[in-house]
């Protein structure tokens, strides 16, 4: 594509949000009629930005990519744009992408080419959902057809991404010849066996079919050549397995799944100042942190509307509170990366920390059927979390490890090509329930249990193992997540049916941690909202926390999972007998969640630790709920 042709304009809208879990640096997202990837940092519009203040988050953040990174920012937002010209320049903000892939096919006489050939030509009418490349010299005859990406692409577990090889893959090898290329489908299944590439080269008539790719013992595609499309640049260390031998890339289509993966970490806002004023200095902090002067702060108590909570207080008296702030000592104690820790202290004694903005907690009583399980539920009001993104990869999904902070660095793929300074991050504001389960009952069933961890510890080795992941027993979470996390699948399940949230709209986040290991025992759940529009204030879920009402949600979610749909092979699944899998008896039709609900991808569950199955008899001591 010519510099002429590469004109700035608006081609779609994305939720904050989804800039993070969804369509992220170095994803492809589908347009009406274009494949686009979202480019690195270093295009994307500073200026546009706004920095999110969570200090706690910040420090686990600089623990991963290094003590450069200065700010959590805000993906870059336009202003509202209506009845004005799509091209002016107010309008051109957002989050920049380039087309790829960036070999095109004429859906009519299936001429295959890359962009660069100039065979297909840029159109950018008005309307955005318009925007196409047109075979302008194609043999259909009227208006010119509208080229399609092609959709093989070829990726690589150290995050790398490029077009498909088409040329060595027809040719079975580097080759001189330049002639066209063709993308032939004999038939209308769309399977890889049916769909050829041909070279029309004088002379050469070379033609392959797309199946011989995905047989991975030819070894059909060359080595890798550590291309990076959103930074426009190939990875100077070059691309090598844990072997030391080069890798070789994968073949995948356009919309697979795996293409991308997300690594972000999260954290809850909660108090960290004792006092009203340092708290709401805390709360502030993103735009208190660089003031020098008293002036300064009465400027921004006139212009930024989220100060307001600080005008009982006179500039003279926050300036106090800045400087107090800036010359503490930071607490160089514990683990920066451990984010649900001080979260578990503060929720397990809410009446220690004082109401905020973002954080309210009030403590009520667990229902009397359950009394013996829970020590306590907790109805947190207003909650507010954070989320960061360090990096991303492909083809291996961080939901296998216990913190995305422990993903491989030479797998965790980079957001800019200098070291960032800045990290895209989003806020969410909602409410939630929190329950902590009863150490003494959670503990008696662990050690009665030891035969189930057992099935689960080589369960986990041998995922590991399948997927060559050293040493494979390491990120073993334990049956106590095994139960935590199961339980919290079920009641999200339920309470979504009376709550008013959808299930998408609900999120887990499990504290867990066996008796031994570093930090305080933990054993419980919070289900909270997790939609970043005006769901998340609803109250709706905290209505659900009454003793009265919760046990009645309890009693059905424990109720519904007695017995799946797909019962009895639900309930016989075993996690390594059936296939190298990490859960038991659960499936899509009893215990398994949206993706952006889960922690873990949907691994860990078993619905017969809470309640007997059709397998385990009424009798069953696994039961946790019995």
């Amino acid at each position: 594509m010519s510099a002429r042709d590469q004109k700035r304009c608006k081609v779609g809208e994305l939720r904050p949000s989804q800039a993070l879990t969804t369509f992220g640096i170095g994803s492809i997202i589908d347009l009406p009629h274009l494949s686009v990837m979202v480019m690195g940092l270093e295009d994307w519009p500073f200026r546009e930005t706004v920095e999110i203040g969570e200090q706690r988050l910040l420090a686990s953040v600089k623990e991963v990519l290094g003590q450069q990174v200065k700010s959590l920012r805000s993906a870059p937002i336009a202003q509202d744009t209506y009845q004005v010209n799509q091209f002016d320049a107010s309008s051109l903000i957002g989050i920049p992408v380039a087309p790829f892939p960036r070999w095109m096919v004429c859906p009519y006489c299936r001429r295959l080419a890359p962009l660069g050939s100039g065979l297909f030509k840029l159109e950018t009418p008005y309307r955005t959902d318009q925007i196409r490349y047109v075979h302008a010299n194609c043999t259909k005859p009227g208006k010119s057809p509208t080229a399609v990406p092609a959709r093989f692409i070829v990726a690589c577990k150290n995050g790398h991404f490029d077009d498909f090889p088409w040329r060595v893959f027809v040719h079975h090898g580097e080759t001189k010849c330049n002639g066209g290329l063709k993308l032939l489908e004999t038939s209308a299944t769309g399977e890889a066996a049916s769909i050829f590439v041909q070279c029309e080269g004088g002379g050469c008539g070379a033609i392959r079919p797309m199946s011989d790719a995905f047989k991975m013992d030819l070894k059909a595609l060359p080595v890798c050549r550590a291309r990076r499309p959103h930074l426009r640049d190939h990875d100077e260390a070059g691309c090598k397995a844990a072997n030391g031998q080069d890798m070789r890339m994968e073949p995948m289509l356009q919309g697979a799944s795996n293409s991308w993966f997300g690594i972000t970490l999260s954290a809850l806002a909660i108090p960290q100042e004792a006092g009203k004023l340092a708290q709401l200095v805390d709360e502030q902090w993103a735009n208190l942190h660089d003031v020098e002067s008293e002036r300064e702060i009465e400027k921004l108590l006139r212009k930024v509307p989220s100060m307001r909570d600080l005008y009982d207080y006179t500039p003279s008296e926050i300036w106090q509170a800045v400087q107090t702030k800036k010359s503490a000592t930071p607490d160089e104690g514990g683990d920066l990366a451990d984010l649900k820790t001080p979260e578990w202290e503060v929720f397990i004694a809410p009446d220690s920390v004082e109401k905020g903005r973002d954080f309210q907690l009030r403590v009520a009583q667990p229902p009397q059927r359950y009394a013996k399980y829970f020590e306590k539920v907790v109805l947190a009001e207003r909650l507010r979390e954070v989320r960061a993104l360090v990096g991303f990869t492909r083809i291996e999904s961080p939901s296998d490890y216990d913190n995305p902070a422990a993903f491989p660095e030479n797998q965790r793929a980079r957001l800019s090509r200098s070291s960032p300074t800045w990290v895209p991050s989003s806020e969410i504001r909602g409410e939630g329930l929190f329950f902590h389960f009863k150490e003494d009952v959670i503990q008696k069933w662990i050690t009665d249990n030891k035969a189930l961890d057992g099935v689960f510890l080589e369960a986990h080795r041998r995922w590991r193992i399948a997927r060559k992941l050293e040493p494979p027993h390491e990120f073993y979470p334990g049956i106590r997540f095994l139960v935590l996390h199961s339980f919290a699948h079920a009641l999200m399940r339920q309470l979504s049916v009376e709550c008013g949230y959808a299930t998408a709209s609900l999120r887990e986040r499990i504290y867990s941690r066996d008796q031994g290991k570093d930090g305080p025992v933990m054993a419980g759940v919070l289900i909270y909202t997790a939609a970043p529009d005006s769901e998340g204030t609803l109250g709706g879920l905290v209505s659900l926390g009454r003793p009265e009402t919760l046990e009645r949600h309890l009693d059905q979610a424990l109720d519904n999972i007695r017995l799946c749909a797909s019962d009895p092979l639900c309930a016989e699944h075993h996690p390594y007998r059936d296939g190298t899998t990490l859960h038991a008896a659960s499936c899509h039709a009893c215990l398994f969640a949206p993706e952006t609900s889960c922690e873990r991808g949907n691994k860990y569950l078993d619905r017969a630790v809470l309640v007997p199955t059709v397998e385990t008899g009424e009798q069953s001591e696994l039961a946790f709920f019995r």
